[in-house]
């Protein structure tokens, strides 16, 4: 009887992730913009060519699995190397094996770098002149930016591919097509429930080997051949929010944020948006209700706000999640901190109610546009005064509103921040057009 190597590979010993690892286009799911039919890398694997490249995106959508199918399907040698663990020595050696597979088979090497952005600039520069004269080409993979964290030399010889978290129903294919197809999983006749199905996607966040990895440990807590909602959450080993995207918890949650931004409590402000994020939600749902904020309960009263709100935005879409969720942080709590003011809400609110009560008021000739004698000859723009031709830039008296509206006023301007300058600004307008008319009755 032949005895077990301890250290012998067999797939009975493979973590389910591992066996699931797709090995053509038709089983690979989540990243259709760059495989589906007709998109850059389906055409690159259609004609076997195969070019430097930068595989971007977070931990489980594919990278690693990416990079070993291009390899399959160009009849590429492939050398791996991962840049936690390796070292100058490793990119040699690697290169080494790439001249001698060249030499004696004829074929070119696919040089594979994971976590390419943990190598420093000089371990970068190792293998570059190798990329450059054709002896390896090179796929790094990557969960940073790779615009902050690699050699410009480098980017520029590499194209650079974006791999985005896998949604709600590739993670549900990947789900079904384990329990279906892996010989383990298959031979206990297991099945999965739909809420336990939609929990486990959850807790996944777009990451399908953690989705496989879970899911193979509810399996060992299956009651009778269904993995229902206990089996996942025990798999899951830590407490899993009560949080549901279309019901009222979800609902309750973005409107404690809301509430805690505009009462000016930072802790409370983060400590939702934390809740939020544990319990699977959107980072970027947050951001965009920091946007509406910023013009609805902050406003004038410190319009650096909305820039910093938008600047988180950007930051996310920039760096990721993993520096990204901190940039909305900030921003909530900026927001949350920031003097408070709904004048520019609530005179938007008026506005729109008086335009459309008053939407048939011409405009008055003097504000018209004239573009032509015609116009001119019309009465458009004459008597308009040009404000930077006057004192202060200001033409006091001129009315820009319509005869029957010219003593309206929306904008009512709090004494918070820099709205207590602008309320005051306003006031001091206010008083020279008063002048202007008390000149005009004593005339």
């Amino acid at each position: 009887m032949k005895s077990l190597d301890l250290f012998e590979s067999t797939n009975d010993f493979k973590p389910l992730a591992a066996r699931m690892r797709p090995a053509t286009l038709e089983q690979y799911l989540g990243q259709g913009h760059l495989t589906d039919e007709g998109k850059p890398l389906n055409r690159l694997l259609q004609h076997g060519r195969i070019h430097s490249m930068i595989l971007w995106g977070p931990a489980g959508t594919g990278k690693t699995t990416l990079a070993e199918m291009i390899a399959n399907h160009c009849n590429a040698h492939i050398e791996r190397i991962s840049a936690v663990t390796s070292g100058v020595k490793d990119i040699r050696s690697a290169i080494d094996n790439a001249k001698a597979v060249a030499a004696q088979q004829g074929i070119q090497t696919l040089l594979f770098v994971d976590e390419v952005h943990r190598f420093n600039k000089s371990q970068q520069d190792a293998f570059l002149p190798f990329v450059e004269d054709g002896t390896v080409v090179f796929i790094g993979a990557t969960t940073e930016n790779p615009a902050f964290e690699l050699n410009s030399a480098l980017l520029s010889r590499a194209r650079v591919y974006r791999l985005t978290p896998l949604d709600k129903e590739a993670l549900a294919q990947i789900a079904q097509s384990a329990l279906r197809n892996d010989a383990i999983l298959r031979a206990q006749s297991l099945e999965i429930d739909d809420k336990a199905l939609e929990i486990l996607i959850d807790c996944a966040k777009g990451d399908g080997r953690t989705l496989l990895n879970m899911l193979e440990l509810a399996s060992d807590f299956a009651v009778s051949g269904k993995i229902n909602v206990d089996a996942v959450l025990n798999a899951a080993g830590e407490k899993v929010a009560n949080y549901d995207k279309n019901g009222d918890q979800f609902y309750d949650l973005i409107s404690a944020f809301h509430k805690s931004v505009r009462g000016s409590d930072p802790d409370a402000a983060v400590y939702w948006y934390a809740r939020m994020l544990v319990a699977g939600c959107d980072p970027l749902y947050v951001a965009r209700r920091l946007l509406a904020i910023v013009s609805e309960d902050i406003g004038n009263a410190d319009p650096r706000a909305m820039q910093i709100a938008l600047n988180a935005w950007d930051i996310f879409h920039r760096v990721g999640p993993a520096e990204g969720e901190r940039a909305i942080a900030q921003a909530a709590i900026y927001c949350a901190s920031a003097a408070k003011s709904n004048a520019v809400y609530q005179a938007f609110n008026q506005a729109k109610v008086l335009a459309s009560e008053t939407g048939d008021v011409g405009v008055p000739a003097h504000l018209c546009n004239a573009p032509t004698a015609v116009h001119k000859a019309m009465g458009h723009g004459e008597d308009y005064r040009y404000a930077h031709n006057e004192p202060h830039h200001f033409a006091a008296g001129e009315c820009y509103f319509p005869d029957a509206l010219k003593d309206t006023q929306l904008y009512n301007p709090t004494d918070n921040g820099l709205e207590k300058q602008i309320g005051e600004k306003l006031r001091q307008l206010n008083q020279l057009n008063q002048q202007s008319k008390q000149k005009r009755y004593t005339r």
